[in-house]
């Protein structure tokens, strides 16, 4: 779903792709979603044998509302930090995204 309402639609095997995982394992979550109402699937605009997967808008604008608390937290918190404290969390969130990306890139 965080995926979807980023890119608004996208087609399953590209969802796939995304997820790092089967398509055949994307078709079984898609399904559960499209049955609790989360997504819809139309036939592709350009190419009928492709079918896109749209997010429901009420379940986006759910996400955005239990996220929200926690954006304005972060922003409540960072509000309260210093110049200096900011720079050293920004550096050590930067070294952690980098310790991740290195990790992924080794497949461990």
């Amino acid at each position: 779903m965080i995926h979807l309402a980023e890119v608004g639609s996208d087609t399953p095997t590209a969802i796939a792709h995304t997820l790092e995982t089967s398509t055949a394992a994307t078709s079984l979550v898609l399904n559960r979603l499209e049955t609790a109402g989360h997504i819809s699937r139309q036939s592709h605009p350009s190419d009928r044998r492709k079918v896109v997967v749209t997010p429901a808008p009420a379940s986006i604008a759910s996400a955005y509302e239990h996220a929200h608390p926690v954006i304005d937290g972060i922003d409540q918190l960072t509000a309260t930090l210093t110049p200096d404290e900011r720079s050293t969390v920004a550096g050590f969130l930067g070294g952690l995204v980098h310790v991740y990306e290195e990790a992924l890139r080794d497949g461990t």
